[in-house]
C-alpha cells in the first residue's frame, strides 16, 4: 500500500505543473483557443474504451451521468433468459475540472461496490509549434466492497475491504478513424483471501477505436496480467465494443467475458473464458449536462 500512496503522490506533484486542454469531441470536452498549436480531438468518444478508463476527461463544468449493465454470461441457457436474469449494474458520476482533470464516484451492483477515482491529463497529442505525439492521462482509484462479512463475530477491519487502481494511459490517434492506447496498470488489495495470493497486481491494457462513420466507431480492449498467481488463477479480460453518439447522450454497447465494471475486478477476477461461450453483453449509456459556458452547443 506504501507503494500505491508513493505513486499517488508523485503523479499529483507532476499534474500541478501541467496545464492542457482536453478533447472528446465538442459535446464532450472544450477546445483549446491557444492559436499556436493544432490539438488532436476526439481520441475515444467516451472516458471508457469499454470497461478500463481512455484519455479522455469530461469537458470544465460538464457532469456526465453513467448507467453502466452487464447481463449474465450468454450460455447461461434458456432458464436465466441467455444472461439477462443475472444482470449487474453501476452508477456513476463525472466532474470535469479546467479541461486538465476530473472526479468521479459510482456504485457497483457486484459486491456492492463504491469506487472513487481522479483522472488527470497531462500531455495532449498535438501539432504546431510544439509538437507532442500521444496524449497522456494518468487515473488513481479507490474502492469499497460492502458485502456483510461472512464472519461478523471476528475481528473485521474497514481497511479489509478497500482495493485501489494507478493507471497510466498513453494514446495516439493515428488518422481521424484510428486511435491506439497503451494502459499500464497496477491494483493492489489489501485483503486477499489466501496467503499465496497476490496483494500487487500488474497488468497493461491495449485498446482501439476505429470510427465507421461520424458517430458510430467499433472498439476492442485487452488487459494482460503479468506473470504470477492472479494470472495462473484468473482469464485476462478482451472486450469488443460499438460507440454510438447522439446529441447528449453516448452509448457504447459490448460483449466481454468480464462482468465486473471496477479495475479490480475486470483486470484481476475475469473468470470468464471466451471458447467456453462465458460473454457477457452489456452497455453504457453517458448523459452529459454540460458547463454553462457550452449549454448552447451540446445539440
Amino acid at each position: 500500500m506504501n507503494k500505491f500512496f508513493t505513486l499517488s503522490t508523485i503523479i499529483f506533484l507532476l499534474c500541478g505543473k501541467l496545464a492542457f486542454s482536453q478533447d472528446l469531441d465538442e459535446i464532450l470536452a472544450g477546445i483549446s483557443q491557444d492559436s499556436t498549436a493544432t490539438y488532436t480531438l476526439g481520441t475515444f468518444k467516451g472516458t471508457t474504451v469499454i470497461n478500463g478508463q481512455s484519455i479522455e476527461v469530461p469537458g470544465a463544468g460538464d457532469l456526465h451521468f453513467i448507467i453502466s449493465h452487464r447481463f449474465g454470461a450468454i450460455n447461461s441457457g434458456i432458464y436465466d433468459f441467455f444472461g439477462i436474469d443475472q444482470a449487474t449494474t453501476r452508477f456513476g458520476f463525472e466532474y470535469g475540472i479546467k479541461n486538465i482533470a476530473s472526479l468521479s464516484i459510482g456504485r457497483n451492483g457486484f459486491n456492492k461496490t463504491y469506487d472513487g477515482g481522479i483522472k488527470v491529463r497531462l500531455l495532449r497529442q498535438q501539432t504546431g509549434i510544439k509538437s507532442i505525439p500521444v496524449s497522456l492521462s494518468v487515473f488513481v482509484g479507490s474502492y469499497v466492497n460492502t458485502l456483510k462479512w461472512d464472519d461478523p463475530s471476528r475481528e473485521n477491519l474497514f481497511s479489509s475491504r478497500l482495493s485501489y487502481a494507478t493507471q497510466l494511459l498513453i494514446a495516439r490517434k493515428f488518422s481521424q478513424k484510428l486511435s491506439i492506447q497503451l494502459s499500464p496498470s497496477y491494483i493492489h488489495k489489501n485483503l486477499v483471501p489466501l496467503p499465496e495470493d497476490q496483494n500487487n497486481i500488474f497488468a497493461m491494457g491495449l485498446g482501439g477505436r476505429y470510427k465507421i462513420s461520424r458517430k458510430i466507431s467499433v472498439n476492442a480492449e485487452y488487459f494482460y496480467l503479468l506473470p504470477g498467481k492472479t494470472a495462473d488463477d484468473f482469464m485476462n479480460s478482451l472486450s469488443f465494443g460499438v460507440d454510438m453518439e447522439t446529441g447528449g447522450h453516448v452509448f457504447q454497447l459490448q460483449f466481454t467475458n468480464s462482468q465486473q465494471m471496477f479495475a479490480p475486478g475486470f483486470i484481476t477476477e475475469t473468470s470468464g473464458e471466451w471458447t467456453a461461450g462465458d460473454i457477457y453483453f452489456g452497455f453504457n449509456i453517458y448523459r452529459v449536462f454540460p458547463g454553462k459556458k457550452r449549454a448552447r452547443n451540446i445539440y
